[in-house]
């Protein structure tokens, strides 16, 4: 077409959007997904502008357009809801999906959930993912000489619960075969 590209979008935008708008609000349960649906259809519209017809009939293509933007998303929610589905039953069938009972832990494991969360993590990422200090420092985002100090302080933490539990350690715990 001869006509400038992006002034032609704004005035089949501004021309359609209202009806866009109202054809996916009818159809999706979620305003918010009736937003990403127009969104899509006006972002196909933006890329095949030499495409679409003139007149009343680009609102008609845009229907269109926003018809298979539509039936895309539902086909995108429903492997959604089966992926999430098939991770559930997997869960539940999980050991480690429901944290024991509290009288359940071990006298180690009451220590550690005492502490804050950051210094559980950084022990767990230790105890756990088998992680060293650097590797610690790239999942953190920090540098390895901050991730080298925060983890000696979670473990001088983890020792002073240790013995204020009345539990003797000489200078490291293990948990689950790995070296806190």
């Amino acid at each position: 077409m001869g006509r400038d590209p992006e002034r032609r979008f704004v005035e089949i935008y501004e021309s359609t959007y209202g009806a866009i708008l109202g054809y996916a609000l009818r159809r999706c349960p979620d305003p918010d997904d009736a937003t990403d649906v127009v969104a899509e259809t006006f972002t196909v519209a933006w890329r095949r502008i030499d495409e679409v017809p003139a007149g009343d009939d680009a609102r008609l293509w845009l229907f269109g357009v926003a018809r298979r933007v539509l039936a895309n998303h539902r086909r995108g929610e429903r492997r959604h809801e089966q992926r999430t589905a098939a991770l559930r039953e997997q869960l539940a069938a999980s050991p480690v999906l429901g944290e024991p009972p509290v009288e359940d832990y071990s006298q180690v494991g009451r220590v550690l959930r005492s502490l804050s969360d950051d210094d559980r993590e950084l022990l767990t990422l230790v105890a756990w993912e088998n992680l060293g200090t650097r590797e610690i420092a790239r999942v953190l985002g920090i540098s390895r000489n901050t991730a080298a100090v925060r983890l000696y302080r979670a473990r001088r933490r983890l020792a002073r619960g240790l013995a204020k539990a009345g539990i003797n350690h000489v200078g490291s715990v293990a948990v689950e075969g790995n070296t806190l």
